[in-house]
């Protein structure tokens, strides 16, 4: 048997022993049918047995108060088995109170209540009162009141007063297991008795009759004792109860607020008088005596559970009328003579309270008719209140941090605007130490926004005071512990609000002496972050991003801003941070920038050094330009909205800036990476409020300089290089698409702006309005040179001419060259609209010729997009014999006796594009270009000799097996006889290129693989001799090259064929 079923058994033996020995003395007569009046002869062994248990061998409270609570349970219960006697087979299995309760005699209400009147069990007694259901609740406390109005003595008014002061008071937090336990029992009962037949005939009260209100009750117990008050501390204690009660079940429909400091006045008031009356022992018993105080307080400031149901207001107003009549008359409500005790300041405090009630229009309206009797009971409470004329005691503001201290130490609960008071006002009351010591401990309590917000404030006006400095960097240190436990969301909501009011965050109301060190808290903050990469918690990482940032938000971006860009990789890590940080998104200021964006510029955006920065500065704001953040209503934001991202980092780059600066490519990636952000297609898109027009007209300047690429530059000026031409015409077609379709949607908003932007376009070259097309859609007709009409047959409504001085006669295939350039529909347009005779040759022949001229005047100004799409054009007059191209044998010893028709297309494509070099390359075009346009030439040649090379390619199938197929099913030795008229074209056109660009080298390296491969799959198409005669002809022509290495590297590739 463990200890407490050993305490248990020896307490319940001593309890048992008590009532069998009151038994004995009652006898003949049964214990159950004990008197009031046979208490004192037939009590004191009862009482004797409950002390024993109760007040000499236990000596800690919470034991005491348990055992008292336990023994009343057991009795209650027993009562409640007496009456309703349910069958024994059955309460052995379900009662967990059988053994003992089978060990008492049958008792009755009686030795209950003389039992909680002896003991002052009032406390326990109303705690497992409330465990009874409503109905059954007001039939025991009315048998309790029946048996303290009979025969009363001030006893019985002790007790009654009592039972309803703490009725008033209600349940003690939380049911502890006793409570349930009763509760059970309660239910028990409840359940036996309603079936029985016994049952059925009692009487069942009204639920609406006075028996089942327990104001009713209370108020008409008092009525029957009222002559038995004989003092006045009796008096103040039952006049005060019918005023709260008026106050709390008639006066008011929700809790009474009072302010945090009069709350902690009046309770430390009372614990005061508690000490003065010896009543409170320090640490727990002041923890206790400030719970009961509290409890107390708030008793007479919340609403009753339910409304009284069997008596009215005006009866309550007219009872506590007679009753304050009755006790003036008796002279038991005079003015106390010596220093005010409890029960008079209670009556005060309710007096204050129903009389400031009464006063509001809403009452007097209530009582239309019963005038007279509200009248006079104000005057009588006036009266009463006016003769209490006493000073109440105010606690001191050392008393009053004490309790608080103490409240905040033990965490009591009711105090919720403790904290507050707390962390402001008191932090003056307060020995400096004691205060920072207590916030110290009890951080926890701190951790809200509008907490934390209160501290900051207190230290801002500690430090511009005269407080320690330690203090005051260690009320620092404590707001960032708080700050760093707050959850997620409310870090975020204090990060706004610090940046709306400093871009410094708390360091923005600090002294330099209070941010020394933070400097390192950053770097070991960021180097964490760093060192874990991945493997951390990205939650730590955040909290850890945070935790800087609140201290000073402005230093912590530019780290951020300065790793993503700087540490490989890190530009993912840092964005997922930020997300998760939306507090640190600021609205725009008068600069139209955020603070990230400020720390962008300042930190990153001037000083990216290397096309790996630059590429990472692209992605991470790419990554925070995605909408992976929810508003407070629900909406989708970013950490950087595409249009600050426009307006900051692009727009004023495409106007300021050169052509050729090194700004003008990463502004245009931007702008692209701006655009292609998804958008609600349902709403107009972001781009309609960023001047998309005047944008548009930028980007149409940048592309009509791009024809100046390999003009001399001037002094000061780069020219614009052609890569970054390619990404203009990209960025302007995405815009112009999205432009177009809002202009679509409303074309009367827009049509002023758009007819401004095309009376400035019509200052450019003719090319560039048709990069706007979608912008304009049908509003304007194509325009082109006059000389391109002469070469097609173009439908009026669509196309008109333009007067060019530029375009004169025989330019007509360059105007038609340069529109197959623009795009793909565009090309498709000009070669159906092709104005050419095939049965005229000599048209054919003039138009060969033009073309070649022609393709020479635009292959070093074309971009990669725009040659391929020539490239197309060439493939396709070719195929259609518009282009006539005959095919010399420059490079054939003997005519070779093979079928070549089906490779006739390659072979006179890469002959006329050989042609077009000779042209390029002759004395009356050598100037044309620099030596960096001659590279980029020499690379959209070898692009263009790719593509015919994998043309070739694709006629022929490589085995994946080792056998070796027929010969004569295959056309390998056509494929290696054009591979080698291609590897001398190639070779042919690098030596005729100044520089010998290295593109065209590869280009012939990847020739002579492709030929190794079809040779090795096909051996027999090759004889030796053939062999050593190619090995010899690919050496000899590789010889004319002017590089060594180049040289080399192709005769140790030409001896391995």
């Amino acid at each position: 048997m463990d200890q407490e079923s050993w305490l248990s058994c020896e307490k319940t033996a001593v309890l048992q022993g008590g009532f069998l020995l009151a038994s004995q003395i009652c006898q003949p007569e049964p214990l159950s049918s004990l008197r009031k009046e046979d208490w004192d002869r037939i009590g004191p062994p009862i009482v004797n047995a409950v002390k024993e248990i109760c007040e000499h061998s236990l000596k800690d409270t919470k034991d005491r108060h348990h055992w008292k609570k336990k023994i009343l349970c057991i009795v209650w219960s027993k009562i409640l088995d007496v009456r309703n006697r349910k069958d024994i087979d059955t309460r052995w299995k379900e009662d967990p109170l059988f053994d003992v309760q089978n060990s008492l005699p049958d008792i009755n209400h009686p030795v209950l209540f003389e039992l909680i009147k002896s003991m002052s069990f009032s406390s326990i007694y109303v705690e497992l009162l409330l465990c009874f259901q409503p109905s059954e609740r007001c039939e025991e406390l009315k048998l309790l009141v029946d048996h303290v109005t009979s025969s009363s003595s001030e006893a019985d008014v002790k007790l009654l007063l009592e039972v309803w002061w703490e009725l008033l008071k209600g349940k003690r937090g939380c049911e502890d297991a006793l409570d349930q336990l009763f509760t059970a029992q309660c239910s028990r009962s409840l359940s036996t008795t309603e079936p029985s037949p016994q049952a059925s005939k009692r009487f069942k009260p009204d639920p609406e009759s006075p028996s089942t209100c327990m104001v009713n009750i209370l108020f008409e117990g008092l009525r029957k004792i009222k002559e038995h008050l004989t003092s006045s501390e009796l008096c103040y204690v039952a006049l005060s109860n019918c005023l709260d009660t008026l106050y709390t079940s008639y006066l008011i429909s929700s809790v009474t607020d009072l302010p945090i400091e009069m709350k902690l006045q009046q309770i430390s008031r009372a614990v005061n008088l508690k000490k003065a009356n010896g009543e409170v022992i320090e640490n727990l018993g002041l923890i206790e005596a400030i719970r009961e105080a509290r409890r107390d307080l708030a008793a007479a400031l919340i609403p009753a559970e339910t409304k009284p149901c069997g008596m009215t207001f005006i009866q309550a107003m007219q009872f506590t009328l007679e009753v304050i009549c009755s006790w003036e008359v008796m002279g038991l409500l005079k003015t106390p003579s010596n220093e005010p005790h409890a029960t008079v300041m209670r009556l005060k405090d309710s007096l204050d309270r129903v009389l400031a009630s009464l006063e509001e229009p809403s009452h007097a309206k209530d009582l239309v008719g019963n005038g007279q009797t509200l009248d006079n009971l104000r005057v009588s409470l006036k009266g009463l209140l006016g003769s209490l004329s006493f000073t109440v005691p105010e606690s001191s503001a050392e008393e009053i941090a004490k309790m608080c201290v103490t409240i905040l130490d033990h965490h009591l609960e009711g105090f919720e605007g403790l904290p507050r008071l707390f962390a402001s006002k008191l932090s003056q009351d307060f020995n400096e130490a004691n205060w920072i010591q207590c916030l110290e401990r009890n951080a926890s309590v701190f951790q809200t926004k509008d907490l934390l917000m209160t501290l900051i404030s207190t230290l801002t006006h500690k430090c511009q005071s005269d407080a320690d400095v330690d203090h005051c960097k260690r009320l620092k240190d404590v707001i960032v512990d708080i700050f760093s436990h707050l959850p997620l969301s409310d870090r975020n909501a204090t990060l706004s609000e610090l940046l709306s009011m400093s871009k410094k965050g708390l360091h923005g109301f600090l002294p330099c002496s209070m941010t020394k060190g933070f400097s390192d808290e950053l770097n070991l903050a960021f180097n964490s972050i760093i060192q874990s990469g991945a493997k951390s918690s990205i939650d730590a990482a955040v909290t850890a991003v945070a935790r800087v940032a609140f201290q000073n938000p402005e230093a912590t971006l530019r780290r951020c801003c300065h790793m993503a860009v700087v540490n490989l990789g890190a530009h993912n890590l840092i964005a997922e941070i930020l997300q998760q940080l939306p507090g640190l998104i600021s609205l725009p200021g008068v600069h139209n920038d955020s603070l990230m964006s400020r720390c962008l510029q300042d930190t990153v955006w001037s000083k990216l050094s290397s096309p790996q920065e630059e590429n990472q500065f692209l992605q991470f704001l790419a990554e925070l330009m995605k909408c992976n953040i929810s508003g407070c209503t629900g909406e989708k934001l970013s950490v950087l909205s595409p249009e600050e991202v426009l307006q900051v980092f692009v727009q004023p780059y495409l106007i300021a800036t050169t052509p050729g600066s090194s700004n003008l490519q990463i502004c245009l990636r931007l702008l692209q990476c701006t655009l292609s952000q998804e958008t609600s297609s349902d709403t107009t898109h972001w781009i309609m409020s960023c001047s998309p027009f005047p944008s548009l007209f930028c980007l149409a300047q940048l592309l009509n300089e791009c024809s100046r690429c390999w003009d001399q530059p001037v002094e000061g000026e780069t020219p614009m290089p052609m890569e970054t031409k390619e990404l203009l015409l990209s960025v302007l077609h995405t815009m112009g698409t999205i432009v177009g379709k809002e202009v679509a949607r409303a074309p009367d908003v827009w049509s002023r702006a758009l007819f401004w932007l095309y009376s400035k376009v019509e200052e450019l070259d003719w090319t560039v309005r048709f990069y706007l097309k979608d912008v304009w859609g049908e509003h304007f007709k194509y325009e082109v040179p006059n000389s391109l009409l002469a070469v097609c047959d173009l439908p009026e409504q669509d196309w008109s001419g333009l007067d060019l001085p530029q375009y004169g006669q025989g330019t007509g295939l360059v105007a038609w060259l340069e529109c197959c350039a623009l795009s793909e529909s565009v090309r498709e347009g000009m070669l159906e609209s092709l104005s050419l005779n095939l049965l005229k040759p000599d048209d054919v022949n003039m138009f060969s010729k033009g073309l070649l001229v022609a393709v020479c005047q635009l292959l070093p100004w074309c971009t990669s997009g725009e040659w391929e799409r020539l490239l197309k054009v060439l493939q396709e007059l070719v195929h259609s014999s518009k282009l006539y191209v005959p095919y010399s044998l420059e490079y054939v010893d003997f005519l070779p006796l093979l079928d070549l028709r089906s490779f006739s297309v390659e072979l006179r494509l890469s002959v006329f594009l050989l042609r077009i070099f000779q042209l390029l390359c002759s004395s009356s075009c050598s100037d044309w270009l620099p030596p960096q346009g001659w590279v980029y030439t020499g690379r959209l040649y070898a692009n263009a000799m790719r593509s015919i090379i994998n043309s070739v390619a694709e006629k022929i199938s490589l085995p994946s097996t080792t056998a070796s197929p027929k010969t004569s099913e295959s056309c390998s030795q056509e494929v290696l006889f054009v591979f080698t008229q291609l590897f001398c074209h190639v070779l042919h056109v690098q030596v005729m290129i100044p520089g010998q660009p290295e593109a065209l080298f590869l280009c012939a390296l990847e020739i002579l693989t492709q030929y190794e491969s079809v040779l090795s799959a096909y051996p027999d198409s090759c004889t030796a001799m053939q062999g050593l005669n190619t090995r010899h002809f690919f050496t000899t022509i590789a010889d004319n090259l002017q590089c060594a290495d180049m040289k080399a590297v192709l005769h140790q590739k030409i001896a391995q064929l």
